[in-house]
């Protein structure tokens, strides 16, 4: 046990150091740390073992995710649904649901074992994104700022989205249904599941926000304890709902919105330190990945599981993105480009353990092709963010700088000309996706 605890310790430390300098590659943080998981696991060195630990690997995987949603709703700029709506809104209400429902399609026609409700929960599954996974997307300038944000506001959002769709599907699955029927079991479950869930969320985070804010105005907080509140209150708001019988990643995202609504002006300095410990343990989610499930599905895929991962990242994500965002006068690139950067991480990996606690007939399919489309995800996404970022960003520079030579780039997707009295910001590439007047 040391020894694992002084190997992780060490790996931790030596990637601190050079982080930097690896998100400016072709390498992703997933990357190198499922690697590891993979190393130090069975196939590997054989150094760690989680055959009695499954209930707290599940534990971990479910803290991780209800923080990152919280964070993420709480970070969510809403700002950018307002100057730029059409293309979060168009990704979100429009490109996901078509993808769940050409997923549903696909996985209909290859898995002829899974029943229609569980062909239902993989595609519902493997519809979110991944916000850590496409980081060096979103973060890198070059490219225009419109679909950086665009694509952060819907991997910020999409998974709570799919979180009341998959108990859905999950709750027919499993053949829970009342005399009533299909109906009166959505019925049901929308306010047990979903109406606990908000009102935990929304209650714990009003409170909460009301007590930050009278500590902040008597100072009572330090820079020390003004790194905790977030933390404690997405994992409260999380196991309140679970302990009622809601949906504690219902709370965790809708406290998440309250909270970035409410507390704008320190939201910040809340948000910086949670957000740190959320990459954090989703990093360590990465390494018990490679140890406790790659080792063992290596070798283990089906044909029709690796053709429907592969066409989970490719049609039944691209082809809804190419066709939500018809009219927008994106070029065919961009739109490639939207599509091809959902990437599949750790959303998908807890609901893909929420289903197979579930004891479903088929959860031997349904888990191995989630694990498939992520590992395919986290090498083919990490290996071209980098380089498909850098290039589509300088092409979309020349483009601008071919059409307005007198310009100046910023660097930001803006044109900026300068005159003998006024400077003028013109955005060029971000106007396309703006909120129509």
């Amino acid at each position: 046990m040391y020894l694992v605890l002084v190997i992780f310790a060490v790996f931790v430390f030596v990637y601190s150091t050079v982080a930097e300098a690896i998100e400016r590659t072709w390498i992703s943080g997933a990357i190198i740390f499922t690697a590891f998981g993979l190393l130090i696991g069975p196939v590997g060195l054989d150094l760690i073992s989680f055959k009695a630990d499954r209930e707290a690997i599940k534990v971990l995987a479910e803290l991780t995710l209800a923080l990152v949603l919280f964070t993420d709703a709480a970070g969510a700029d809403l700002g950018v649904l307002k100057k730029f709506e059409k293309l979060p809104v168009r990704l979100l209400l429009v490109g996901l649901p078509l993808t769940i429902l050409l997923g549903f399609g696909v996985g209909a026609i290859l898995f002829q074992k899974l029943s229609l409700f569980e062909v239902a929960l993989l595609a519902t599954m493997l519809a979110p994104t991944d916000a850590a996974l496409g980081k060096a997307v979103v973060s890198n300038e070059t490219v225009p700022n419109a679909v950086r944000q665009g694509l952060n506001v819907e991997s910020g959002l999409n998974d709570g989205i799919c979180v009341p769709i998959l108990f859905l599907f999950l709750a027919l699955a499993t053949g829970k249904v009342d005399e009533g029927g299909h109906w009166q079991l959505a019925l049901k479950l929308v306010v047990e599941e979903i109406g606990i869930g908000l009102a935990v969320g929304l209650l714990l985070t009003l409170l909460a926000v009301n007590l930050l804010k009278l500590a902040w105005r008597r100072q009572w907080l330090t820079e020390t304890w003004i790194q905790v509140p977030i933390v404690a209150l997405a994992i409260a708001c999380f196991a309140a709902a679970q302990f009622l019988g809601g949906s504690g990643f219902i709370a965790a995202f809708s406290g998440g919105l309250l909270f970035g609504a409410l507390a704008k002006q320190h939201r910040e300095e809340f948000l910086l330190a949670a957000e740190s410990t959320g990459n954090i343990m989703a990093l360590i989610t990465w390494v018990i990945f490679g140890a406790a499930v790659v080792s063992k599905a290596i070798g283990n895929f089906s044909w029709i599981v690796v053709l429907y991962a592969i066409l989970s990242l490719t049609l039944i994500r691209m082809l809804p993105v190419f066709f939500s965002l018809g009219g927008l006068q994106a070029n065919t690139e961009e739109k490639l480009f939207i599509g091809w950067f959902g990437p599949r991480g750790l959303a998908s990996i807890v609901f893909a353990v929420i289903v197979v606690n579930a004891n479903l007939p088929n959860n031997g399919i349904l888990a191995m092709t989630v694990v498939c489309t992520v590992i395919l995800s986290i090498v083919f996404h990490g290996l071209s963010a980098n380089p498909w970022a850098g290039g589509y960003g300088e092409r979309s520079r020349r483009q601008l700088v071919s059409t307005n030579p007198n310009g100046v780039w910023d660097g930001t997707n803006s044109r900026t000309t300068t005159t003998t009295t006024t400077r003028t910001t013109i955005i060029m590439a971000d106007h396309k996706f703006e909120k129509g007047e």
